[in-house]
């Protein structure tokens, strides 16, 4: 599974489409774990959609599946999002 793992810095082009701010130096707050991190410092798994884990405990934090110039994005297990403006 390892193989197929990057971070967070891989969605960058596609978060910085849909945010009107830097995300990769976001940070995040687990739900499950309560770690923080920077979006970029995330797992990112792409298959179907992306999927972007938490690096301390797995937990699915984003969940994104574009399709065409739609996008889809679940922040089920993120508590916070903090960005700078």
């Amino acid at each position: 599974m390892d193989a197929l793992m990057l971070d967070g810095n891989a969605v960058a082009g596609l978060l910085q489409e849909v945010f009107a701010v830097e995300m990769t130096t976001a940070i995040g707050t687990c739900n499950t774990c309560g770690a923080t991190d920077r979006v970029g410092a995330l797992h990112v798994f792409r298959g179907a959609g992306i999927v972007m884990r938490c690096p301390h405990c797995d937990n699915a934090l984003v969940t994104i599946v574009e399709d065409g110039p739609r996008v889809w994005m679940g922040f089920a297990g993120m508590r916070t999002l903090q960005v700078t403006i």
